[in-house]
């Protein structure tokens, strides 16, 4: 909130994140909370890529004036933007990818219901008030940039409008009363991405707090509504709201009795399935991910030759690069960076094939900065500087832990490390947060500062550069959740 930047915005964004995903695995002794967690952190990753890219693009855009307060200055001249319409259109439509994950609007609706697992405080203080409202936050943040194009804010209309429809029909089948609270906390923010669209910031912002102070506080009493209603089970007012929510009543009675059962019923699984929005994202974002993961696992190449072959790769590539220039040296690093990600994103059995995937996507991502401008040794330094010290740390962890061993057959069998070897499961935690560029370590500028120089030579790299972050974040906090949540009898066999 106290940003005053958009890169002071990420760092705590990025905090937010590690907090809700710690908080919704609060009860790691049963799967589903586990799961959760995994599937919102997937979510949140996934909004890194386009708020890390707008805050690349806005330093290569504004240059010295990314502050906020800059920003309305830059714009006040309605002759020309400060940019070009094309490059403006793509940083609004980034800042809108985010906020939509963040705030779980259209199509990432269903993260928000299931974040619910974790314990009723923290899910009214982080999704009641303050998670689910930072995209909105965001889009205040930067109106200046998205208002700009005509075409943005029909986007910005039409997510709110979808996400409102959705949820609201969602929220009539809800079976707990945490879901229904969550559900319809999204319709109102699907509301107020409208009226940011219309031009109502005063309007939203007044909004902002009642609706957050609003689901904060049904939240915090929900578990006495759902106490009160059993202590007086059984009686003929319970019994007779019980009996009046057996049938989906969500049309009123004039519309009911003119659509067709058919129409009906329809809608009413369309509700319980809460519109397919996860299968979609998964079939779109995800799956295609994990085939060509599990293809490159599947490759009978020895482990050993594999990443001999990848560390040395770009010292060779290094000295070709005078007589083949560097788009020939940038683009093969891309590409092993990307493949290494994907790896450790598909692999399941092996934890340390999934740490060294990760390592070798970070050397991947510093090491042709360094070729592409020797100049920014220093910079790749201080990016290794974090991300070495992290692998190395969770590669000794998972060895103590471990030692040679496998995860298990099962894919979804967890260790529960956190219990019966805390000290070491701690030291997997802070080498998990230097791994994905955690604000705690230089990791966090290194890849800001690796962005950067990118862009002065070869814009394209910053996209595989971002991909390969936000996937091997993904992979990394699988690889701490099956090590240490769950519960500890399931180690006995």
């Amino acid at each position: 909130i106290l940003a005053g930047s958009i890169d002071m915005l990420f760092a705590g964004w990025e905090i937010a994140g590690i907090a809700s995903f710690l908080l919704i695995a609060f009860y790691r002794h049963r799967v589903q909370p586990i799961r959760n967690a995994l599937r919102a952190y997937t979510i949140y990753r996934f909004c890194d890529i386009g708020l890390l890219l707008g805050t690349w693009m806005s330093h290569l855009l504004f240059h010295e004036s990314q502050h906020f307060s800059q920003l309305k200055a830059l714009f006040d001249n309605p002759a020309f933007p400060p940019a070009g319409y094309a490059a403006l259109l793509l940083l609004s439509c980034l800042i809108l990818t985010a906020a939509s994950g963040k705030s779980a609007q259209f199509p990432f609706c269903f993260w928000l219901p299931r974040a619910m697992e974790g314990p009723t405080p923290s899910s009214a203080i982080f999704y009641g008030a303050l998670s689910v409202h930072l995209g909105v936050f965001l889009l205040l943040r930067t109106t200046p940039i998205w208002t700009y194009h005509l075409l943005t804010r029909f986007i910005v209309f039409g997510i709110g409008l979808l996400t409102v429809i959705v949820a609201s029909l969602s929220e009539k089948t809800q079976s707990n009363i945490k879901g229904q609270i969550a559900y319809a906390s999204i319709t109102q923010v699907g509301f107020m991405f409208m009226e940011l669209a219309l031009g109502l910031e005063m309007l939203v912002l007044v909004h902002f707090m009642g609706n957050a102070f609003l689901r904060c506080y049904q939240l915090l009493v929900s578990p006495s509504i759902v106490s009160h209603l059993l202590r007086v089970e059984g009686s003929a007012d319970t019994q007779f709201y019980i009996n009046s929510y057996e049938r989906f009543h969500f049309l009123p009675a004039s519309i009911r009795n003119t659509v067709p059962d058919v129409l009906q019923n329809t809608l009413y699984v369309f509700s319980l399935q809460e519109g397919n929005l996860e299968m979609l994202v998964r079939g779109i974002l995800w799956t295609p991910l994990k085939k060509l993961g599990a293809v490159i696992n599947r490759l009978d190449l020895s482990r050993k030759v594999f990443y001999s072959a990848g560390l040395c790769l770009p010292f060779v590539l290094a000295v070709t690069a005078g007589i083949a220039g560097t788009g020939f040296l940038a683009a093969p690093l891309a590409i092993f960076m990307v493949l290494a990600s994907v790896s450790a994103f598909s692999q399941k059995h092996s934890p340390f094939k999934v740490w060294n995937s990760i390592g070798l996507s970070a050397v991947f991502a510093g090491t042709p900065i360094f070729f592409l401008n020797p100049n920014a040794w220093a910079d790749v330094v201080i990016f290794a500087s974090g991300i070495v010290p992290a692998w190395v740390l969770g590669l000794w962890v998972i060895n103590k832990l471990l030692g040679s061993d496998r995860f298990d057959a099962a894919p979804f069998a967890y260790r529960a490390y956190a219990e019966t070897r805390p000290t070491l499961s701690l030291w997997l935690f802070v080498s998990f947060l230097g791994l994905v560029g955690f604000p705690i370590t230089p990791a966090f500028l290194g890849e800001d500062l690796l962005l950067a120089h990118a862009s002065s030579h070869d814009l394209w790299f910053a996209l595989p550069i971002a991909i390969a972050f936000v996937i091997n974040g993904i992979a990394a906090a699988r690889v701490y959740q099956r090590l240490c949540m769950g519960r500890p009898v399931e180690l006995v066999t």
